[in-house]
Protein backbone atom coordinates (compact mmCIF):
# COMPACT_ATOMS: atom_id res chain seq x y z
CA UNK A 1 0.00 0.00 0.00
CA UNK A 2 1.64 3.46 -1.25
CA UNK A 3 1.85 6.36 1.63
CA UNK A 4 -0.90 8.92 -0.14
CA UNK A 5 -3.41 5.48 0.29
CA UNK A 6 -2.16 4.42 3.34
CA UNK A 7 -3.05 8.06 4.73
CA UNK A 8 -6.31 7.80 2.66
CA UNK A 9 -7.09 4.58 5.06
CA UNK A 10 -6.19 6.36 8.41
CA UNK A 11 -7.88 8.95 7.83
CA UNK A 12 -11.23 7.34 7.06
CA UNK A 13 -11.32 4.49 9.99
CA UNK A 14 -14.10 5.12 11.59
CA UNK A 15 -14.66 2.39 14.69
CA UNK A 16 -18.60 2.26 15.67
CA UNK A 17 -20.65 1.77 18.50
CA UNK A 18 -21.56 -1.61 18.81
CA UNK A 19 -24.57 -3.84 19.88
CA UNK A 20 -22.57 -6.86 21.01
CA UNK A 21 -19.44 -8.55 21.58
CA UNK A 22 -20.02 -10.44 18.42
CA UNK A 23 -20.50 -7.01 15.85
CA UNK A 24 -17.26 -5.78 17.77
CA UNK A 25 -15.28 -8.91 16.78
CA UNK A 26 -16.73 -8.71 13.15
CA UNK A 27 -15.84 -5.48 12.58
CA UNK A 28 -12.41 -5.93 13.70
CA UNK A 29 -11.91 -9.10 11.70
CA UNK A 30 -13.67 -7.31 7.95
CA UNK A 31 -10.99 -4.67 8.83
CA UNK A 32 -7.94 -5.77 9.59
CA UNK A 33 -5.92 -4.61 6.59
CA UNK A 34 -7.18 -1.00 7.40
CA UNK A 35 -6.46 -1.46 11.11
CA UNK A 36 -3.06 -3.20 9.79
CA UNK A 37 -2.41 -0.25 7.52
CA UNK A 38 -3.19 2.79 10.09
CA UNK A 39 -0.57 0.78 13.11
CA UNK A 40 2.12 0.59 10.13
CA UNK A 41 1.47 4.17 9.04
CA UNK A 42 1.85 5.16 12.62
CA UNK A 43 4.61 3.02 13.13
CA UNK A 44 6.61 4.67 9.95
CA UNK A 45 6.02 8.12 11.97
CA UNK A 46 6.90 6.77 15.52
CA UNK A 47 3.83 7.64 16.15
CA UNK A 48 3.06 4.05 18.30
CA UNK A 49 3.42 3.67 22.04
CA UNK A 50 3.74 1.05 24.73
CA UNK A 51 0.71 0.38 26.77
CA UNK A 52 -2.01 -2.34 27.61
CA UNK A 53 -5.22 -2.97 26.82
CA UNK A 54 -7.98 -2.27 29.32
CA UNK A 55 -8.75 -5.71 30.31
CA UNK A 56 -12.27 -7.43 32.11
CA UNK A 57 -11.31 -9.31 34.57
CA UNK A 58 -7.93 -11.37 34.95
CA UNK A 59 -6.44 -12.93 31.97
CA UNK A 60 -5.05 -16.43 32.91
CA UNK A 61 -1.55 -17.35 31.79
CA UNK A 62 -0.60 -19.72 29.34
CA UNK A 63 3.28 -21.49 28.79
CA UNK A 64 4.16 -23.23 25.23
CA UNK A 65 7.32 -24.10 23.81
CA UNK A 66 7.94 -22.74 20.58
CA UNK A 67 10.70 -23.18 17.87
CA UNK A 68 13.19 -20.62 18.25
CA UNK A 69 13.62 -19.77 15.21
CA UNK A 70 9.91 -19.26 15.45
CA UNK A 71 10.01 -16.86 17.81
CA UNK A 72 13.14 -14.82 15.89
CA UNK A 73 11.11 -14.66 13.29
CA UNK A 74 7.59 -13.66 15.43
CA UNK A 75 10.36 -10.83 16.50
CA UNK A 76 11.22 -10.03 13.23
CA UNK A 77 8.28 -8.90 12.06
CA UNK A 78 6.81 -7.54 14.92
CA UNK A 79 9.22 -5.12 15.39
CA UNK A 80 8.46 -4.21 11.58
CA UNK A 81 4.83 -3.60 12.61
CA UNK A 82 6.15 -1.75 16.00
CA UNK A 83 5.30 -4.12 18.30
CA UNK A 84 6.25 -6.11 21.00
CA UNK A 85 6.52 -10.03 19.73
CA UNK A 86 4.37 -11.27 22.50
CA UNK A 87 1.62 -9.70 21.81
CA UNK A 88 2.22 -10.34 18.04
CA UNK A 89 2.11 -13.53 18.71
CA UNK A 90 -1.24 -13.16 20.55
CA UNK A 91 -2.83 -11.68 17.86
CA UNK A 92 -1.25 -14.16 15.13
CA UNK A 93 -3.11 -16.91 17.28
CA UNK A 94 -6.36 -14.78 17.81
CA UNK A 95 -6.67 -14.26 14.49
CA UNK A 96 -5.70 -18.35 13.43
CA UNK A 97 -8.62 -19.22 15.74
CA UNK A 98 -11.59 -17.17 14.31
CA UNK A 99 -10.27 -17.75 10.65
CA UNK A 100 -10.69 -21.40 11.94
CA UNK A 101 -13.83 -20.92 13.66
CA UNK A 102 -15.64 -18.88 10.36
CA UNK A 103 -14.40 -22.16 8.26
CA UNK A 104 -16.66 -24.24 10.16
Amino acid sequence: MNGKKRRATAQKLKIPKFQNEADEARWWANHQDQIAGVLEQAAAEGRLGRGTVARKGPTPTTTIRLDPEDILRAREQAERKGLRYQTYLKMLLREALHATERKG
